[in-house]
């Protein structure tokens, strides 16, 4: 038996979702998303409606806060200044049937309850015996329960060119590769489903990588 299954970033690849969690096993204990559900690829609602509807199917699922998630709380919340809309959204509130010149009041009352609840409800991180989970990253020297946002979120070479060793590996996302990152304190695996690469799960502890191909074929912007 798995016991573990991790999710690399969706960002609105539904298709790829669901061809991804149909070549699961079905005898997984716990299934963790790295966040990044949302923005650039064509179906953020439907992605989230999925993710909503396995959780009820599945008593433990772990969903993590991605750098996306926060922007559209932002958005939201009327502190964004643009980056929302700049950076994926756009595509984001498309699939909600809204245009991007809505107001973010206007898309909070339209936005299902269900959803509203669900990125607000998104922890910066998980750990088990295995391993860390988060979307970004960790900061060298610092307790997993003083981690910050910043770390979490956003950080890319800081975390990713340093060799650390936390006591078990990291695994996150957040940072594309072509094919999943594995070093002796971290394992990367956004393998770019929305830039035409790839959307990967992560099997432990057995160390198994199952791919399914992405659906669009954006620029990487890294953000």
């Amino acid at each position: 038996m798995h016991t573990c299954c991790i999710i690399g970033d969706i960002h609105g690849c539904y298709t790829s979702l669901v061809h991804l969690l149909n070549q699961i096993p079905t005898k997984v204990d716990t299934y963790i998303f790295l966040g990044d559900y949302i923005d650039r690829g064509p179906a953020s609602q439907e992605v989230i409606n999925r993710i909503l509807e396995f959780k009820l199917e599945h008593p433990h699922v772990i969903t993590l806060l991605g750098n996306h998630e926060y922007m559209l709380k932002n958005f939201l919340s009327g502190r964004d200044d643009g980056i929302f809309l700049q950076a994926g959204g756009k595509q984001t509130l498309a699939s909600y049937g809204v245009s991007p010149d809505i107001s973010p009041a206007e898309f909070k009352k339209s936005l299902p309850v269900k959803h509203y609840a669900f990125f607000y409800d998104l922890p910066l991180l998980w750990e088990d015996t295995h391993a860390f989970y988060v979307h970004a990253g960790l900061q060298p020297g610092v307790h997993s329960s003083r981690q910050t946002r910043n770390w979490c979120l956003w950080v890319r070479q800081q975390f990713i060119h340093n060799d650390y060793d936390f006591g078990k590996p990291v695994v996150f996302g957040h940072t594309v590769f072509t094919r999943p990152l594995i070093q002796k304190n971290k394992i990367g695996i956004d393998t770019g489903a929305v830039y035409g690469q790839s959307l990967t799960a992560l099997l432990l502890p057995d160390m198994e990588f199952i791919s399914v191909p992405g659906e669009t074929d954006h620029p990487y912007p890294h953000r």
